[in-house]
């Protein structure tokens, strides 16, 4: 009954989730019917369209040719990749500089870089010329689209034929995307992107650009870039005077420069060009009764085998030309240059006699040599006795400890800081934590003047100054003055323990010759372009020139170091027509010896020592070094106007220590400051020459007739 009383219990209504599930299944399946209806029926539509026999092939054979060039188009994208990025940006810039480099008076002393001319345009250059670049290198430029298939098959039935490589498939399209965008690595890559390349540039560039560009662009051998180039380094020629022999012989270049190039291997040079003018016969550009004379009469390169140059130096200035032109969008330079002929003769000489009278004596092999004027313009540098047999530069690169040399910049700091030549100091014991520096010979004056000090070259009293200005100090000051290798202001500082280069030190005194200013080091005059548009001027573009080191400091210094080649340690530099003022420097086991000094005209530093770091046979700052500079100041003053040292009451020596001075050097001949003149006037006098030659003889009975009939314009 319990049961029956109790209430009943509630039925649940159905979820709507059932209500979901069944409209998934109901459109799953109308979608799966609706669908094998369309299947069947496409099905039975295209069994009217079914291929049988041998359009069934045809038709396989389309769809697979389909699946495979899409294959391969998207193969080509990815290939092709590289060669995208290469041109995202266009065209790339010319990085490489050409410089024609002159002397201080316009004349030319050389050239570095890639040796480049202006572009010439296409129209201006000589039809003989055009023919044989496309007789030789691509028949067919003006019919193919970058790529010659046509070319490629004959190259290789050619190669084949003759068992090697004898003929190249390259188009001049394929040969410009490899000198613009790649390098001359032979894989497969390079091919696969100068493909792509050629393709690139036959679609950005009309075929007269491609073909102006190439034949700008092309490496010629003998470091010359382009037919401009190659015509005037080879021939000393505009290309648009060139022969059909020197065409001949400039197309033959394009194949392998190196081998073929005239000023080392003519007869090479001379077959090739041969080829070449067959090659026009062979193309219809020419016939046999046209090129017989080029082959008769071949063409002949200048000889450049006695051409010498000052490599030292024009290594220096390229690369201060490199950093002056980084602002600047030329390449193509002609840069007039602070070189003096004769002064380097001057410095090459000097250096070659010195190591060769006494070389084996001192056991010294290597010199260098560094010679700036009163404007801070480099005259001369000798990095090193021979640049044939070492290009590596001495004068500019090699980092070498400068000994006592060092101690100027010790002392100027001293003259900085409130001293003067005449203070007395203690020349003594000295220690330095654990460092205790002796002088040579280990012996010690006592109490002694700054200058005496200086002149004798003492040790102890060095590290003293150096302590009481800071060797910190002392580092700045050299840097102020020109040292640009970096210093450690550490406590050895004084003894010229750090490395310098000798130009930081020809830097560095011509502050005291300057009375206290900066050394306005520079090697460039002005840069132009090729047609003489001034781009940059050393007047014009310097900073100014400012000063480092005060007047009293300067006027102490130069009044210290004008008594060392007098009374001091550099007596063999003193010089007979102007006084000097110097420093010796001699380091540890005698492996350097310097001298570096100073006029009102030049400042000279001069490095002995072994590329080995071999010790020489105990050579002082004093000897070799010394006798070096001299021999090239004695001979470079004279016939120029004498600048006496500033803040000296006499800058030049009496007449008769002159005498003294010149007699006493021993029997070693005197060189001669060689004259230079400008171009203009070698052009002058030469044209007066000859028209002197020319002028026929004057009759002695006209000519003295003639003297009595006219006036006399002579005052009496």
């Amino acid at each position: 009954m319990r049961d029956l009383l109790s209430p009943k219990p509630k039925l649940r209504r159905p979820s709507r989730l059932i209500e979901v599930d069944a409209w998934i299944d109901s459109s799953l399946w109308r979608f799966f019917h609706g669908f094998s209806t369309f299947w069947e029926s496409v099905t039975i539509l295209s069994r009217r369209f079914r291929a049988r026999g041998f359009n069934r092939v045809l038709v396989e054979l389309s769809c697979e040719g389909l699946t495979l060039g899409l294959v391969g188009f998207v193969l080509m994208l990815v290939l092709a990749q590289p060669a995208m990025k290469l041109t995202a940006n266009g065209l790339p810039l010319e990085t490489d500089y050409s410089v024609l480099m002159l002397d201080r008076h316009g004349n030319e002393i050389g050239r570095r870089g890639v040796l480049r001319a202006d572009a010439i345009p296409i129209d201006e250059m000589p039809d003989p010329f055009i023919k044989a670049v496309l007789a030789t290198e691509d028949r067919r430029f003006f019919e193919h689209y970058g790529i010659d298939f046509f070319g490629l098959v004959r190259a290789l039935s050619e190669n084949a034929r003759a068992g090697g490589v004898v003929q190249g498939g390259s188009t001049l399209t394929q040969q410009l995307a490899k000198n613009v965008f790649l390098t001359n690595e032979r894989t497969i890559d390079r091919k696969i992107n100068e493909a792509f390349l050629s393709l690139w540039l036959e679609s950005h560039l009309t075929k007269r650009e491609i073909l102006g560009m190439y034949l700008d662009r092309a490496y010629m051998g003998g470091g010359t870039f382009g037919a401009a180039g190659a015509a005037e380094f080879y021939f000393n020629k505009n290309i648009r005077e060139v022969s059909l022999a020197e065409s001949a012989m400039l197309a033959g270049l394009f194949k392998a420069p190196a081998k073929y190039a005239p000023h080392i291997n003519l007869p090479a040079a001379r077959a090739r060009a041969n080829e070449v003018l067959s090659n026009m016969v062979q193309a219809g550009f020419m016939t046999e009764g046209q090129v017989v004379a080029a082959r008769r009469q071949p063409a002949t390169a200048v000889d450049r085998s006695s051409t010498i140059s000052p490599d030292y130096f024009l290594d220096f200035a390229f690369d201060e030309i490199q950093r002056i032109a980084q602002n600047i969008p030329h390449r193509n330079f002609v840069a007039r240059t602070t070189f003096d002929t004769g002064m380097q003769q001057l410095a090459d000489e000097s250096v070659e006699f010195h190591l060769r009278q006494y070389g084996k004596t001192y056991k010294v092999e290597e010199a260098a040599m560094v010679v700036l004027d009163d404007d801070g313009g480099v005259r001369a540098i000798v990095g090193g006795r021979d640049y044939g047999l070492s290009q590596f530069n001495r004068a500019t690169k090699a980092l070498r400890q400068p000994g006592s040399s060092f101690k100027a910049y010790v002392y100027a700091a001293a003259m900085e800081k409130g001293h003067k030549p005449t203070d007395i100091i203690v020349d003594g014991p000295v220690r330095v934590g654990n460092w205790s520096p002796q002088n040579y010979g280990n012996s010690f004056a006592g109490r002694i003047q700054i200058q005496d000090a200086m002149a004798r070259s003492l040790n102890t009293v060095a590290v003293r100054l150096s302590q009481e200005s800071g060797p910190g100090k002392v580092a700045e000051l050299a840097k102020a003055m020109g040292v640009e290798t970096p210093l450690r202001g550490d406590k050895t500082i004084a003894l010229g323990t750090n490395e310098v280069t000798v130009l930081d030190q020809a830097t560095g005194y011509a502050v005291f010759s300057a009375g206290g200013m900066d050394a306005h080091r520079h090697s460039i005059l002005q840069l132009t372009d090729t047609n003489g548009k001034v781009l940059w001027d050393a007047a014009r573009d310097m900073p100014p020139r400012r000063r480092v080191l005060s007047e009293q400091a300067a006027k102490s210094m130069i009044e210290m170091m004008v008594r060392i080649p007098e009374v001091g340690t550099a007596r063999r530099a003193q010089l007979s027509m102007t006084r000097a003022a110097g420093k010796t420097g001699t380091t540890q086991s005698y492996r350097d010896a310097w001298f570096v000094g100073y006029t009102g005209n030049f400042t000279g530093a001069v490095w002995y020592g072994n590329d080995s770091y071999k010790p020489t046979n105990k050579m002082t700052g004093g000897s070799l070094p010394a006798m070096t500079w001299q021999r090239v100041m004695e001979a470079a003053h004279q016939g120029i106007e004498l600048r006496p040292l500033p803040f000296l009451d006499k800058p030049f020596p009496d007449t008769k220590k002159e005498k003294v001075a010149v007699a006493s050097d021993g029997a070693a001949p005197r060189p001669v400051r060689p004259l230079a003149l400008t171009l203009a006037a070698q052009k002058v006098l030469a044209d007066l020459g000859d028209r002197l030659s020319a002028a026929p003889p004057l009759d002695p009975e006209t000519f003295a007739s003639n003297r009595e009939t006219t006036p006399s314009t002579v005052p009496q």
